[in-house]
């Protein structure tokens, strides 16, 4: 079972983005007990070039027990279904578990990148969502620091022909200008407060540092860095047989 784990097990976390690839390692409670380290996202970004990516990184990285990865797209069982921001194609029904684990040599999970940041950032109390900007948009829900898995809320349709990516998604961010995009924001905080009812919200992604308007109380922004912290809780939920 994935929460029958020691106190001294050390887990490689690693975070897949549209732009780069981090990763660091975590002892159990989350802290980091290595510094951080990013490569590029290789382009194209298929299985073969974005594992080689990985094992260039997990280069730096020689003692861990575990590995967490957080997957820019729906995952499921650890086998690729979507990956809107990577080679779509070519990542679609790829076992990136299973190969991860022959390459590594350690047992692995693999979530949605956003999941993997909600567990990192989330308080575990009430019902709690995060949203990461970056090359995509990511959400995540966790009821009292469990999560529901499988949410893709940033492709559901939001302006005519445009899904949460295409509205305010960094391309979105690129053409429209930071002033325009911020609006696009407010309306789609408007949007997934009216929907989720959220008890509170965090906002994380390296987009989030443009937000130049006030948010709500129970709205706050996090880090990379402290999502990335979720590869640890990944081993302890009771749910993870089920992602």
């Amino acid at each position: 079972m994935v929460n029958s784990i020691l106190s001294d097990e050390k887990v490689l976390s690693i975070d897949i983005g549209g732009s780069r690839i981090k990763a660091t390692v975590l002892d159990m409670d989350g802290k980091m007990i290595m510094e951080y380290q990013r490569l590029d996202t290789p382009f194209p970004a298929d299985p073969e070039n974005v594992l080689k990516t990985i094992m260039q990184l997990t280069k730096l990285f020689k003692s861990y027990t575990k590995v967490s990865v957080g997957f820019p797209g729906y995952v499921r069982k650890g086998t690729v279904h979507t990956a809107p921001n990577l080679d779509n194609e070519k990542c679609k029904g790829f076992d990136l578990r299973q190969k991860l684990t022959e390459l590594l040599k350690q047992e692995v999970q693999v979530v949605n990148d956003a999941d993997l940041h909600g567990l990192g950032i989330a308080s575990g109390t009430g019902l709690e969502m995060v949203i990461t900007l970056g090359t995509g948009v990511g959400t995540a829900l966790l009821v009292d620091g469990n999560l529901l898995p499988h949410f893709e809320i940033a492709h559901h349709p939001l302006s005519k022909d445009r899904d949460y990516d295409q509205y305010i998604g960094n391309k979105a961010l690129g053409e429209a200008g930071v002033e325009k995009w911020n609006k696009r924001l407010k309306k789609v905080l408007t949007v997934l407060k009216t929907v989720f009812n959220y008890d509170h919200l965090y906002i994380s992604g390296g987009n989030a540092k443009r937000i130049n308007f006030e948010l709500d109380d129970n709205i706050s922004v996090a880090t990379n860095l402290e999502g990335i912290r979720g590869g640890a809780k990944l081993w302890k939920k009771e749910n993870v047989y089920s992602i």
